[in-house]
């Protein structure tokens, strides 16, 4: 009995396997690249949105006390105790020791009264977000607000 051979290929040959395999490591690569890249911008909104909730906080606080003076060229330079009995100057070490508990270092904060306006703005080091390997990333969050209205004068 003699066998004919077909003409026809049966299997995959070791070329084709390479290439398959070679296609599905970069897809790999690529996925793991947006993965990385979601681990970022979702750290960078965590501290964006720890800012807004510091800010948001420290608008309140003003506005519970709208007539003392809350001035505050840097949270940094802010002499203010945890003991003290004064609500401004609680209000500036909370200010100073939330900012500090989720910037580090690395961030600060100031406060800015012009009549009834009033604007707060932290600072911080978003580095991972700008994907450097310096300290040279900055962020900010700048939130402005009336804190009362003033009486109307009659006629």
């Amino acid at each position: 009995m003699r066998r004919t051979r077909s003409a026809r290929q049966s299997g995959m040959t070791l070329v084709e396997v390479l290439i398959s395999v070679l296609i599905l490591a970069v897809g790999l690569l690529g996925a793991a690249a947006i993965q990385l890249d979601a681990l970022i911008y979702t750290d960078s909104s965590k501290m964006r949105s720890q800012a807004s909730f510091i800010a948001y906080d420290m608008m309140d606080r003003i506005r519970a006390n709208p007539d003392a003076d809350y001035t505050l060229a840097s949270a940094k330079a802010s002499t203010a105790t945890a003991g003290s009995t004064v609500a401004r100057d609680a209000d500036f070490y909370d200010f100073k020791t939330n900012i500090n508990n989720f910037a580090g270092v690395n961030g600060d904060g100031s406060i800015v009264v012009n009549g009834r306006a009033v604007t707060i703005k932290i600072n911080w080091s978003d580095q991972r977000a700008a994907n450097m390997a310096k300290d040279t990333a900055a962020a900010s969050f700048t939130l402005s607000s009336r804190v009362a209205v003033d009486p109307v004068a009659g006629p």
